[in-house]
């Protein structure tokens, strides 16, 4: 494993100025030769000190705006209406996109896809448990399927 700091931002490891652990073939191989990251040395570590506090610092601050938002949507309930057949059941399940889209135009909170789990896909009328879980922080959603 090897200790790197981000030049860059790079989807699923973090972001620019960021100190990552990598693998050692993931950093010899990818990173270190595209010139995305350098090894965090200390000399690295004392010319890059200042971007390295103020990223923390970012971090920090992202992490509880997190929280924050997912607390706002702790117990709340997202009401849908959609077409039905003559046995209750949907013509289309409800996605992801689906509830986030009613969350922001009925509570004005705004959440990323992959925030959003459900057990099952949402495929009849009723009540609905969705789970709604960031950086560790898990909140309850209910989502009410009503007919047109």
């Amino acid at each position: 494993m090897m200790e790197l700091l981000l030049l860059s931002d790079i989807d699923g490891i973090g972001r620019k100025n960021d100190l990552v652990v990598v693998g050692d073939g993931y950093a010899l191989n990818h990173l270190l030769p595209k010139r995305r990251a350098l090894v965090a040395t200390p000399n690295v570590r004392r010319r890059y000190a200042e971007d390295i506090k103020r990223r923390a610092f970012e971090k920090q601050r992202e992490t509880t705006q997190k929280a924050e938002l997912v607390r706002s949507v702790d117990q709340k309930t997202v009401t849908l209406k959609r077409k039905v057949t003559k046995t209750g059941k949907l013509y289309a399940s409800i996605t992801e996109e689906m509830i986030i889209e009613a969350l922001q135009t009925q509570h004005n909170v705004s959440v990323p896809v992959q925030a959003i789990s459900m057990s099952d896909s949402i495929k009849a009328v009723g009540k609905h448990r969705v789970t709604v879980q960031m950086n560790g922080e898990v909140a309850s959603l209910t989502v009410d399927i009503q007919p047109e």
